[in-house]
């Protein structure tokens, strides 16, 4: 069953795992990721950024089909994976510390 919305069935294989519905997942799977794991879905991913804000921006952010909710989820993954990729190098940020994202809630989808 596919997760994405057809126009974007190039990203399926990114789909189980990046497709996350809370940031603390989304970040605990930037630092679990490897650089090689993050530049693959950047490269891949990045290009389409624009077609799918668009796509999910047809629609109602309170009222998303599932499947444009997960399209949302994978662009949200891609801001964490751009800062590993375009800032950092590495997945985890550097001098920071021990940095780490405990959020207690957070606004949704």
């Amino acid at each position: 069953m596919p997760m994405l919305p057809a126009a974007f069935a190039e990203f399926e294989r990114f789909a189980p795992i990046w497709c996350l519905p809370t940031e603390s997942e989304r970040w605990n799977k930037r630092l679990a990721s490897t650089m090689a794991e993050l530049t693959d879905f950047y490269d891949a991913f990045f290009p389409r950024l624009d077609d799918a804000i668009v796509y999910c921006d047809k629609f109602p952010l309170d009222d998303l089909p599932d499947d444009a909710l997960n399209l949302l989820h994978l662009v949200y993954s891609l801001v964490q994976a751009a800062m590993a990729v375009e800032i950092f190098s590495q997945p985890a940020p550097v001098d920071s510390a021990d940095a780490y994202l405990d959020r207690v809630g957070e606004p949704t989808p």
